[in-house]
């Protein structure tokens, strides 16, 4: 299991339904992409993170490590604003206003990104997808995102032994061995993935498989004075950069 998925298993907030968190998190990502970058952005940044760290008592290593790597990307997408190709400066020159542009590219996806985690690290995908065909999503269309998830972790635990199992026979001492120990582990667990894809099939053929995967739920409810104060605290977020705008600008 990700570090991810096990800390919403774990999350104080697992009891609570998803439409409670996806309110207050999306909610933050629509919010970070919609109001301007100083101060809106900047304001559900800080309200992301002490959300995390706080209420949904997330641990900040935990949080960092999950975060680092969207981050890493809404880096390096704001990085080419700042340079411009072509022009009166040349093949290669600074852009116009590129660091501001740039700035705000990156305050504006990072906060939206911890929105993302805020549902992710509190909601799992298991809580999740058997929802969705309440929703109105074909039960097919999620069925095969329940066993894709599965899958993947099985997928993940195979690689895992592979090649704890290559290091532990001196796969990995040089770069010729490394690579080889590289081809073999693809095409292992190429290989397995279809094995147990097969056998899966083949279970649920034996278990008289009729198009559609019931899972058992837990019965929760829609908390309204949980999203009655998420909604509120969005429009709060709302007001006071639309009202700190002017200054700050």
């Amino acid at each position: 299991m990700l570090p991810i998925d096990a800390a919403a298993h774990s999350s104080h907030w697992r009891r609570r339904h998803p439409v409670d968190k996806a309110v207050l998190g999306l909610g933050l990502t629509v919010l970070a992409v919609s109001l301007p970058p100083w101060p809106g952005a900047a304001l559900v940044l800080v309200t992301a993170v002490a959300l995390l760290l706080g209420p949904a008592r997330v641990p900040g290593r935990r949080l960092w490590r999950a975060y680092r790597v969207p981050l890493a990307f809404c880096v390096t997408g704001a990085l080419p604003l700042l340079v411009q190709v072509g022009g009166p400066g040349g093949f290669l020159s600074p852009a116009a206003h590129g660091p501001q542009r740039a700035a705000e590219v990156l305050l504006r996806t990072s906060a939206a990104s911890l929105g993302v985690l805020l549902f992710a690290f509190t909601t799992p995908m298991s809580d999740l997808l058997p929802r969705l065909v309440r929703a109105g999503v074909p039960a097919p269309l999620v069925d095969v995102a329940l066993v894709t998830y599965r899958m993947s972790f099985l997928l993940l635990d195979a690689v895992r032994r592979v090649r704890e199992a290559q290091a532990a026979r001196l796969g990995h001492t040089t770069r010729a061995a490394t690579w080889r120990s590289l081809g073999g582990l693809g095409a292992t667990a190429f290989v397995r993935s279809f094995d147990r894809a097969a056998r899966l099939q083949a279970g649920l053929a034996g278990r008289g498989y009729d198009g559609t995967l019931r899972v058992l739920v837990p019965e929760v409810r829609v908390s309204v004075p949980f999203t009655t104060a998420s909604l509120a605290l969005l429009a709060t977020l709302a007001a006071l950069a639309l009202v700190l705008e002017g200054p700050l600008s």
